[in-house]
């Protein structure tokens, strides 16, 4: 029976890192911050919470501590209704957190990781359930997750060798350069690349792009995709909007409008969540690059990661253009 024939468990998989973020509620020096809201974070898991709320089902497959804090992540995947069947306890490893500054005039948040060791660094190929993403009709995968061992670094390349192998539809990469996390530069490079090679779409943000291949523009960025084997490549240009380029079409898509940035991170998950949902629903590649538009606008909208990820009904009405 062929992939599009069948019936699929899971509409998209992913997998990374969660994260408990506390975030500052005063503007000012983390060290000065006294009061802060905690929320869950990761990658790779806004991505999960923004999909799910639009009605999707969504699998994520981590590692987490026998903590307090990965029992907050474990309660809110269920808020959220994602499946985390694949989400496995280790005993002997913390759940990692991070502190965010808040910035009062909307520039990147100074952020504090607390990650080393975590129970999601122990990840490995072993935890690859072949049945469990072959179930899924998308994959998506970041930068952020294979960068924090290498074992999560070979799980990454394994699961996107194997949907490559078994013909999945839709493999999307968001590269999410995390410079600190690698041992330098020349490797993270190799590793974005090798990842980039194994993915149908492709999506860094302008500086990413450069840093990972070298060329300037958006049109030699994408060209450079599309000869590793990417179907497509959306580059994300911020408040200019971002550019896509496939074998068939090329153009850049307006951003969408916003009245106040409150905070930046989370901007391309957003994005990604936008773009993955409209593919999934047959949009043709320049509408899920406008939706995405759409939905990283909302995201720094708001104070938290995930917070500014819409509802179905919100962002049916935003692409409708009758929200107030």
């Amino acid at each position: 029976m062929s992939a599009t024939a069948r019936d699929f468990a899971l509409d998209v998989v992913t997998y990374g890192e969660p994260l408990v973020v506390f975030a500052a509620q005063e503007a000012g020096p983390l060290a000065q911050a006294q009061h802060f809201r905690r929320s869950i974070a990761g990658a790779e898991l806004n991505v999960a919470v923004g999909l799910a709320r639009l009605g999707l089902k969504v699998g994520y497959v981590s590692r987490i501590g026998a903590d307090c804090f990965g029992e907050f992540v474990m309660q809110t995947l269920r808020q959220e209704r994602i499946d985390a069947s694949q989400v496995r306890i280790d005993a002997a490893q913390p759940t990692g957190f991070y502190l965010k500054s808040r910035a009062a005039d909307g520039s990147d948040p100074l952020i504090e990781y607390h990650r080393k060791g975590s129970a999601a660094s122990r990840l490995s190929p072993a935890d690859y359930d072949a049945a469990y993403f072959a179930g899924a009709r998308h994959l998506h995968l970041s930068g952020v997750a294979p960068a924090i061992s290498h074992g999560s670094l070979e799980l990454a390349v394994h699961i996107a060798r194997e949907a490559r192998a078994a013909g999945v539809q839709h493999v999307s990469f968001d590269p999410n350069l995390r410079p600190v996390l690698w041992p330098g530069r020349d490797e993270m490079v190799r590793q974005m690349r090798r990842l980039a090679a194994l993915a149908q779409w492709v999506m860094p943000g302008l500086e990413e792009g450069r840093t990972i291949t070298g060329a300037q523009s958006p049109a030699a960025i994408a060209e450079f995709f599309l000869r590793g084997g990417a179907q497509g490549v959306v580059i994300k240009l911020g408040a200019a909007g971002a550019y896509l380029k496939t074998a068939r079409e090329e153009l850049t898509v307006a951003a969408a409008p916003v009245k106040h940035v409150i905070d930046t991170v989370g901007a391309g998950d957003g994005f990604a969540v936008g773009f993955i949902s409209a593919l999934l629903e047959g949009r043709r590649p320049g509408e899920a690059v406008a939706r995405g538009n759409i939905v990283a606008a909302l995201a720094i909208q708001a104070a938290g990661d995930s917070d500014g990820l819409p509802a179905r009904t919100l962002l049916d009405s935003l692409e409708a253009g009758t929200a107030r």
